[in-house]
């Protein structure tokens, strides 16, 4: 049965992500185009958002693939993953990305002509960020699919023994109010032993705490759908238990940050919080959407399809505007509002007008054809 709270969920997701790209404009934080004046009052909701938002996006997607499986071989899996995801990763490198880097090297001095003269003979002399071949945010469609494809085994033995003794033990676990958290084990063993030692650089190469800790999230997505009813009935009966446990886990979290400089086992303790406040928010949301979202409507139905074309499409519109209105004499809410506002606009704008009527084109933005799209 299909799940409509997943599916808006991933539609809410994929919204609060431009927020935050645009919120990226204005922190004190790297991102390719900074604004004139940085605002470090918005550092915070930036960082409640940072907390979970990627994960929460690999959960769905896990939760995805087992819907996707469930009318799928492996080989069929693989196929349509490689469809879905390499075409459109390697159409936004030779087509989307160009744009962000020539932006970027035009306010940084590094570039001076018109966009014709940077593509394609500049943009793709060597790698960035010293070169200017990049995926930049495409690295997340490269990422799921390498996950896609190497859990391809796991989730076909999942699959084929749906009694099998790790689901039965994990539908007793969850089963009690905090059972649930049983899955941030791994996600603090990531934190304590990876992420001291492999930053993030979303670039593949010796970025191995992103690799593992998102691909892990995206199992887990597999998994919980896996648990069937028994899941959705602890997700749901407890999610006021998680909101509060969200509630308290942030502001704790930025207390042991920013306030408190030194005690004992600080690390592991600030890594711990730091993923029981994720999961939380993670649970929260997917308990409350449970309860709330589960229901189709025609919006939800365009809406779902447009979320790929739109995430591909984003940040470059974004830095776009950003280099255009990064001197403008206007005070951090109306630019903030036009920056989302154009997104949001110029996106739909493309995806109406430019991919989504049109059968040859939708496949390289990761859509059905149209014939097949019922």
């Amino acid at each position: 049965m299909r799940r409509y709270d997943i599916d808006n969920l991933r539609v809410i997701a994929f919204a609060l992500l431009i927020f935050y790209h645009v919120g990226m404009f204005f922190v004190p934080w790297d991102f390719h185009i900074k604004n004139s004046i940085i605002y470090e009052g918005i550092t915070f909701p930036m960082l409640f958002l940072n907390q979970w938002r990627l994960s929460l996006l690999f959960i769905i997607s896990g939760m995805g693939t087992y819907y996707a499986l469930m009318k799928r071989n492996s080989t069929q899996f693989a196929i349509e993953r490689l469809k879905r995801l390499f075409i459109p990763f390697i159409l936004g490198m030779i087509f989307i990305v160009p744009p962000q880097v020539y932006f970027e090297r035009l306010d940084k001095g590094q570039f001076s002509g018109s966009y014709f003269d940077y593509w394609p003979k500049e943009a793709f002399a060597g790698i960035y960020p010293e070169g200017n071949i990049s995926w930049h945010h495409l690295w997340f469609i490269l990422y799921l699919l390498i996950f896609s494809l190497i859990l391809i085994p796991a989730f076909i033995y999942i699959k084929k023994n749906p009694d099998m003794w790790m689901l039965r033990k994990l539908k007793m676990i969850i089963s009690k109010a905090f059972g649930l958290y049983i899955f941030i084990i791994p996600l603090f063993l990531w934190g304590m032993l990876l992420a001291p030692h492999f930053p993030q650089t979303n670039g593949l190469i010796n970025d191995w705490y992103n690799l593992v800790n998102y691909c892990t999230l995206f199992f887990f997505g597999y998994l919980l759908i896996s648990l069937k009813d028994v899941f959705w009935d602890a997700v749901t009966k407890n999610r006021h238990i998680f909101l509060i446990c969200g509630i308290i886990g942030f502001p704790l979290l930025m207390s042991l940050w920013y306030l408190i400089e030194s005690f004992p086992l600080k690390d592991e303790i600030q890594t711990f919080v730091k993923m029981f406040n994720s999961w939380s928010w993670i649970l929260t949301l997917i308990g409350y959407a449970a309860v709330y979202l589960n229901k189709p409507s025609k919006t939800l139905t365009y809406a779902n399809e447009a979320v790929y074309p739109f995430y591909i499409l984003h940040q470059t519109i974004i830095i776009a505007l950003g280099y255009y209105l990064k001197d403008a004499d206007m005070g951090f809410c109306p630019k903030f509002s036009i920056m989302v506002t154009g997104t949001f606009g110029i996106s739909w704008f493309i995806y109406e007008f430019g991919i989504r009527r049109y059968s040859i084109i939708r496949p390289l933005f990761g859509m059905k054809p149209k014939a097949n799209n019922r």
